[in-house]
């Protein structure tokens, strides 16, 4: 059995980085946005504050490829949302 690759090699778990978004349509369906956003699907935070600065940075992206409202979760707790990223 091989050992536990460094983590600069796995993706961090859950428990390592336990606040994500949940990406939503309008009227609240789960949307993972595909082409060009793909790589904005399940990213995983540390922090809250990790969190709510890659939201602020890439909300045009992610309302550009379909998502209309996000949802913070840290692990499976709901902090908050749905919050639009439209005006």
């Amino acid at each position: 059995m091989l050992p536990e690759p460094p983590a600069t090699f796995r993706r961090p778990s859950a428990s390592e980085r336990p606040w994500w978004w949940r990406l939503e349509t309008a009227d609240g369906t789960e949307v993972a946005p595909g082409g060009d956003a793909a790589d904005l699907a399940d990213q995983r935070f540390a922090n809250q504050a990790d969190a709510e600065s890659w939201v602020g940075e890439v909300f045009g992206r992610l309302a550009e490829a379909g998502v209309d409202q996000v949802v913070l979760h840290e692990h499976d707790r709901r902090v908050y949302g749905p919050m639009s990223l439209h005006p």
